[in-house]
C-alpha cells in the first residue's frame, strides 16, 4: 500500500512538472501568432526621430555602425548637424538629417517624403514633465500629449503609405519608444504616462492592421535613461516621486539603443531593456501579442507570481505616500 501510494504520488508530480508543462508548450507552439520573424537592418533605410541626440542619437550610431541607411529627424537644425558630423566621425556613415517638429502633419509629410520610402521607422522623439497634475499648467499637457502621441501618430500616417507600397520583400518594422512609465503609473507622471500608455494602445491596434504588408510593430521600454534631459528632468520632480521610483535603476543611452535595435531585429512586439522591464513587461502582457512561445510560456506561468509581486509594489509606494503626507501634516502642525 505504502509503495503503491508513493507511485502514485510519483506519477502525480510527472504529470504536474513534466507533462502539463510540456502540453503547454505544445499548444503554445501552435496558438501564438503573429509567427516569429526576423528584421534585417544592414544596408536598409532606418529613419529615426529624436534622432540629434540621448537614445536617439545612440540609435542612430547603433545602425550606421550596423550598415544601415541612416535618416535623423529633430526640431533643432544646430543639434542635427552636430549629431550628423558625430556619426560621420565615428563610423564614417554619412546620415541625412531633416529639421521638424512632430506636432506638424505637413512638415513631418514633406521630411519623410524627402527621405524616401522607409524600411526601419523608429519613434523616439519624447518630452517630460514630471509634475502632480494640479501643478502642472494646461499648456505642459497637452504640449506632452502632442508630442509623444499626437507626434507619433503623424509620422506614422506620413510614412505609411510608402512603406506599404515598397518593392523591397523583406519585412519592415514600425518600433515606438515608450517608456516604462508606460506599463505602470508612477506619481508625478500623469500626463506623462497616459501619453506613453497611449503608445500601447496605438501599436496593439496598428499591428492588426499591417501585418498583412509584412509590417512588424516593436514597443519600446526604457527605463529611466542617462541623457542630457535626464538631470534637468530630475531637478523638477516632486519629492514623492523620487521617492517611489529611487528603487529603479538607469541606464545608458548606448546599451538602450543595443536593446531596443536587437528586439526590433528579432521582430519582438515588446522590448525589454533590463530584468526590472522584463518583470513589468509579464506583469502586463495582457492581451498584447506574443511571437515567442516560450516567452508566452513564461507569462502564463509567471501571470499570479507577479500578480502577488505588484500587489506588494503598491502596498510599498502607497505606504510611502501615507508617510510622506503624515510627516508634512506634523509638521505644519509644529510650525
Amino acid at each position: 500500500m505504502i509503495f503503491e501510494g508513493a507511485l502514485s504520488m510519483a506519477d502525480a508530480y510527472f504529470f504536474l512538472f513534466f507533462l502539463l508543462p510540456l502540453l503547454l508548450l505544445v499548444v503554445l507552439y501552435f496558438l501564438v501568432k503573429p509567427r516569429p520573424v526576423k528584421i534585417p537592418i544592414k544596408n536598409r533605410h532606418v529613419f529615426i526621430t529624436g534622432g540629434s541626440s540621448g537614445i536617439g542619437l545612440a540609435l542612430a550610431h547603433r545602425a550606421a555602425a550596423e550598415g544601415a541607411r541612416v535618416s535623423i529627424l529633430a526640431r533643432s537644425p544646430g543639434k542635427l548637424e552636430e549629431a550628423r558630423n558625430a556619426i560621420g566621425l565615428a563610423t564614417g556613415i554619412e546620415v541625412a538629417v531633416f529639421a521638424a517638429d512632430v506636432r506638424d502633419f505637413e512638415a513631418v509629410k514633406r521630411a519623410v517624403d524627402e527621405a524616401g520610402p522607409i524600411d526601419v521607422l523608429l519613434l523616439n522623439h519624447g518630452v517630460f514633465v514630471a509634475l502632480e497634475l494640479e501643478k502642472m499648467e494646461l499648456s505642459e499637457v497637452k504640449f506632452t500629449m502632442d508630442v509623444n502621441l499626437m507626434g507619433t501618430l503623424n509620422l506614422i500616417k506620413a510614412a505609411l503609405p510608402a512603406m506599404k507600397n515598397r518593392k523591397d520583400p523583406l519585412p519592415a518594422s514600425i518600433a515606438l519608444v515608450s517608456s516604462q512609465a508606460g506599463q505602470v503609473g508612477i506619481y508625478g507622471y500623469v500626463a506623462y504616462s497616459a501619453s506613453k500608455f497611449g503608445l500601447r494602445g496605438l501599436a496593439e491596434a496598428l499591428q492588426q492592421e499591417v501585418i498583412a504588408d509584412n509590417i512588424h510593430v516593436s514597443l519600446i521600454f526604457p527605463p529611466d535613461t542617462d541623457t542630457p534631459g535626464f538631470a534637468e528632468e530630475n531637478r523638477r520632480k516632486p519629492e514623492l516621486t523620487k521617492i517611489i521610483a529611487s528603487s529603479s535603476g538607469s541606464m545608458k543611452a548606448e546599451e538602450v539603443a543595443q536593446k531596443a535595435l536587437d528586439g526590433i531585429k528579432s521582430g519582438s512586439f515588446i522590448v525589454s531593456c533590463n530584468l526590472e522591464g522584463i518583470a513589468l513587461s509579464l506583469a502586463t502582457a495582457g492581451l498584447s501579442p506574443q511571437r515567442s512561445f516560450l516567452m508566452a510560456f513564461v507569462e502564463v506561468v509567471a501571470a499570479g507570481i507577479l500578480r502577488i509581486v505588484a500587489l506588494g509594489m503598491h502596498w510599498s509606494w502607497y505606504g510611502s505616500i501615507e508617510k510622506y503626507h503624515r510627516e508634512r501634516k506634523g509638521s505644519t502642525r509644529s510650525s
